[in-house]
């Protein structure tokens, strides 16, 4: 059975999860202080952790096992707006993506895909959540299909009822401005269990399963 999952998706008290703009020198602009909670150990799995094995690590390690395709928002690939700059751009990550599966780039101006030599590929479509996500259904092979984000793309996919698993960090801040994860989608709590827990380090992770798929 795919499933179709969000992972490691950081969210202030207040409900934001992104902040109010991209650009090449602020990738997070307004919305730092949501990411200082994860040294980035685990995200390919426990066996890449140098030290404890904490709850947080465990959890963020989820991310990567069992995807077998990504679907993310243009703005989680670059800053750019309107039609692509002749600017050579090929992602944040430079030439080693961490994604190493096809990515789906919603964008309303589509173009060549890119691919890199770990086994990441970025493709740049235009079409609604469902078909794009029938696409990457075909890609992944048989394994699940990411959500990547950010907010507004998980926001499409959550009103099209289209997400079966959400693994949401709740961080103990509040930010006072930026994308909010839920604005326009309330009610969607009643699809889902939702189990809670917190960490030593003070997030609290909740872990939503959609009631229809067991």
């Amino acid at each position: 059975m795919v499933r179709v999952r969000v992972h490691s998706q950081f969210v202030s008290l207040d409900g934001y999860s992104a902040g109010d703009y991209v650009t090449f020198d602020e990738p997070i602009g307004g919305a730092r202080a949501l990411f200082g909670w994860f040294d980035g150990q685990g995200i390919e799995g426990i066996g890449g952790v140098d030290g404890p094995v904490t709850l947080d690590r465990a959890l963020f390690a989820m991310w990567g096992q069992g995807i077998g395709a990504e679907i993310m928002g243009r703005k989680k690939f670059g800053p750019q707006e309107g039609p692509w700059p002749d600017d050579g751009w090929r992602g944040w990550w430079g030439e080693e993506p961490p994604f190493k599966t096809p990515c789906f780039i919603l964008t309303h101006h589509p173009r060549e895909a890119m691919e890199f030599s770990n086994g990441t590929s970025f493709h740049f479509v235009d079409d609604t959540p469902e078909a794009v996500l029938d696409q990457a259904i075909d890609a992944a092979n048989g394994r699940d299909v990411r959500i990547g984000g950010g907010p507004s793309t998980i926001r499409q996919f959550l009103a099209a009822d289209l997400i079966d698993f959400m693994a949401v960090a709740i961080v103990p801040i509040t930010l006072g401005t930026g994308v909010s994860l839920w604005e326009g989608i309330s009610g969607i709590e009643d699809r889902f269990t939702i189990e809670t827990i917190g960490s030593s380090s003070g997030l609290t992770h909740q872990l939503w399963n959609r009631k229809d798929r067991g």
